[in-house]
């Protein structure tokens, strides 16, 4: 059973990315939580998905929805999926809370034919203000402590671009969430100005 009906919510950067979702897409979703991005790909973008989600409870809600999803752990389970395998893979959130980015990063470069990752921007202009001003981390859309609900690995937009360089992939397309997608070189203004980013990556082309 596949599911067809709209998701009731949509979080910001899911739209986002959804604009990067051909459709007949074969998507794997890592760290799918309770599905509601793959539910918006398919009923959007007629996208073919299958998640990936290390807790029970969203497994278990993903399966109640009739989402293809496996319960295992990025840092880990990764390997086991052959080459090639889907034409994009997303973490949405995710990885600055993985254990191992760069092998996870390594790993679906491997799977998929593209990456499209959404991050938290540490390199905005209010944290950089908050951080000189008084000495503490701010966390980003949330008026209490970096400890609540912060990313375990914070990093700005360049450093995300140097972890997709070490990967050997290339950045296809940047945007702000609430934003138009642009170019690898407009970084300097989004890692300034973007609370919320989102990554295409894709491999560089071997010469």
């Amino acid at each position: 059973m596949t599911a067809t009906t709209a998701p009731g919510i949509r979080r910001a950067d899911h739209v986002a990315i959804s604009q990067f979702i051909n459709h007949g897409d074969l998507v794997l979703d890592v760290g799918c939580g309770d599905g509601q991005l793959m539910e918006l790909l398919q009923h959007d973008r007629g996208a073919r998905t299958r998640g990936l989600e290390v807790e029970q409870t969203g497994v278990n809600r993903c399966v109640a929805k009739g989402l293809a999803v496996v319960q295992g752990n990025a840092d880990d389970d990764l390997p086991v999926y052959p080459d090639d395998a889907f034409d994009v893979a997303i973490l949405s959130k995710t990885i600055q809370e993985l254990a191992r980015p760069k092998f996870v990063l390594d790993e679906l470069s491997r799977i998929a034919r593209r990456v499209i990752v959404s991050f938290r921007n540490y390199g905005h202009w209010r944290v950089r203000t908050t951080l000189l001003t008084t000495g503490r981390i701010p966390n980003l859309g949330h008026d209490v402590g970096w400890w609540s609900d912060g990313a375990r690995r914070p990093c700005t937009a360049r450093d995300m671009a140097e972890l997709a360089e070490q990967a050997g992939l290339a950045i296809a397309a940047a945007t702000a969430v609430s934003g138009k997608p642009v170019n690898g070189r407009s970084l300097g203004r989004l890692n300034w100005t973007a609370e919320e980013l989102v990554f295409v990556l894709e491999r560089k082309v071997k010469r």
